[in-house]
């Protein structure tokens, strides 16, 4: 290995034992560690634990021989990256290194990312002082220290990922990565790939081997939103890997294990989901550990003003930095709107608005047609005075953006921000309650 991994273009360092290894990692850093099991001095294990005492971030590959294997599995399960058994071929060994080097290229990318996110919007801030909003900033500061799944609930566009990223940054694990994936984003047969890596020529258009989104979390937080929308085949996998740490990639036999903190979100009833068979109960029993319903902006009108003006601070930075304020009109239009996009909608009214006042005052001119002087006039229903519920607020937002797009339900669904088919359910049940009444 002295030889042949210098050729290869690594930089190594042999430590003849494991009381020198120790003192080399005392010395200076490394990415890898190739280390046996039995050694003068100190053992593998011994030495391993000492570098992950040293930098966390540190791999370790175990060579072992068949009669320790079970040593070797035992080492993997405390934070070794894998294991070879020994006699072994090059091309064995090369494969895991590759490997190891992908595995750190991916997390780099993900903590820079996660840095210029910080740098540019600073630490996650859940705004708001409404009742509602109050009760989830003390949820997240309960969980958050703890390793327990946590299973985010609300509707679309209501900040799911940001409490998320919150309960992260308030964690044991805040200088680890932090990785977000939309699991209703990638076609059914992507997302096993995405979540758990694939080996080089497992299935068709497999070129090269490719590190999953857990083992680039490892150490730290995965986010999987919209968990609602995977594939029951991919539930069974991840109820393994949350049950076990166990991570298999597409075409390979050999598991490995993680250390990663699952955070799941969805708009979907689950329970409803899982007692149709459409959900895996079991797995809805293991992700709802901890339950946080986010409330939707009709529920903290109250929060509006202040999410109004960080909102538009944080278009502002990208433009001018002096503050635009809105005026008393523009308040009361944005408190009596119904918001089915929630603060996704919220912070796209508020870039559209900044985009057309150039100085002074926002205005009701600078407002999106649905909520300008035309939406008022139009929308007598969402005046403070008429008193409506919940499903009436929402069913007239329906109804309007269909009148808006001719009847077009793709469109009117993609202005309102939720699915096509939320969109047939809630019409489906308003015409139930319209015959049962």
């Amino acid at each position: 290995m002295s030889i042949e991994l210098p050729r290869a273009g690594y930089e190594v360092t042999v430590c003849p034992d494991g009381a020198s290894a120790v003192a080399a990692l005392e010395r200076e850093s490394f990415d890898c560690l190739l280390v046996d099991l039995d050694m003068p001095g100190k053992t593998g294990i011994q030495v391993i634990a000492r570098a992950k005492e040293l930098d966390p971030d540190v791999d370790a590959v175990i060579l072992t021989g068949k009669s320790t294997l079970e040593t070797a599995i035992a080492a993997v399960n405390l934070g070794a990256f894998q294991y070879v058994t020994k006699p072994f071929k090059w091309a064995s060994l090369e494969s895991v290194l590759l490997r190891v080097a992908e595995r750190r290229e991916m997390v780099n990318k993900v903590r820079a990312l996660n840095r210029r996110i910080e740098r540019i919007e600073g630490k996650t801030q859940l705004i708001g002082e409404s009742g509602p909003m109050q009760q989830v900033r003390a949820l997240v500061k309960r969980v958050a220290p703890t390793e327990s799944t946590v299973l985010i609930l609300g509707e679309t566009g209501t900040g799911k990922e940001l409490v998320a990223r919150s309960i992260h940054e308030q964690s044991l694990r805040c200088e680890r990565p932090f990785v977000a994936i939309n699991c209703g984003a990638l076609p059914e047969n992507l997302i096993e790939s995405e979540l758990f890596g694939h080996r080089k020529g497992s299935f068709t258009g497999a070129d090269a081997q490719r590190v999953g989104l857990f083992e680039v979390a490892d150490g730290g937080t995965l986010f999987l939103d919209e968990i609602g929308e995977l594939p029951k085949a991919v539930q069974a996998k991840l109820l393994r890997v949350l049950e076990s740490g166990e991570v298999r990639r597409v075409g390979d036999n050999v598991p490995f294990t993680v250390d990663v903190r699952v955070l799941c979100a969805t708009h979907r009833n689950l329970e409803q989901m899982a007692s149709a068979g459409e959900f895996r109960e079991d797995l809805w029993f293991r992700i709802n550990t901890f339950e946080i319903n986010l409330p939707s902006l009709r529920e903290r009108a109250a929060d509006i003003p202040e999410l109004a003006k960080f909102l538009l601070k944080r278009v502002r930075v990208q433009s001018r930095p002096d503050e635009i304020p809105f005026s008393p009109e523009v308040i009361k239009t944005l408190q009596m709107h119904a918001w089915p996009g929630n603060v996704r909608e919220l912070a796209n009214v508020i870039e559209h608005a900044a985009i057309l006042c150039d100085s002074g005052t926002i205005g009701i001119e600078h407002l999106p047609g649905r909520l300008g002087r035309a939406g008022i006039t139009k929308a007598p229903h969402f005046k403070a005075s008429t008193p409506q519920t919940l499903r009436d607020l929402e069913m007239a937002a329906i109804h309007e953006a269909l009148e808006r797009h001719s009847g077009n339900k793709p469109k009117a669904a993609e202005e309102l921000g939720i699915s096509l088919k939320t969109l047939y359910n809630k019409l489906n049940q308003a015409s139930t309650l319209e015959q049962a009444g």
